[in-house]
């Protein structure tokens, strides 16, 4: 597994796309509104990592989730429950591929990412 991204769920998206542009030296990758009230925009650092900015009603401030990159996610999503780890959302569709959420011991998000 290697680290994709960082989420963290932002109260003003414009202050923080100025911050890790501008100050972090990120650039914007993309822009997203998948639906009303949902603005996504991922940021490209060095590396293949980027930060993922969302501004939504639902989600406290702060950092939501980290994502990691696997090959096979349904092998990983059973080794993983073979160690004991809290599955919350087994492997489900989206768009560009598919995705699974586990839990770690401090109840910090995990999502688990195969790409198409």
């Amino acid at each position: 597994m290697k680290i994709k991204y960082a989420t963290i769920i932002v109260k003003d998206m414009n202050e923080s796309v100025k911050f890790y542009t501008e100050v972090m030296g990120f650039e914007v990758d993309s822009k997203h509104n998948p639906f009303p009230g949902l603005t996504i925009t991922l940021l490209k650092g060095e590396g293949d990592a980027m930060i993922e900015l969302i501004k939504n009603t639902e989600n406290e401030v702060g950092l939501f989730s980290v994502g990691m990159e696997v090959e096979d996610i349904n092998v990983t999503v059973k080794e993983l429950k073979s160690k004991g780890a809290k599955i919350t959302r087994e492997p489900m569709p989206i768009s560009i591929g598919t995705i699974a959420f586990l839990e770690d011991p401090n109840g910090a998000t995990i999502v688990l990412i195969q790409h198409h």
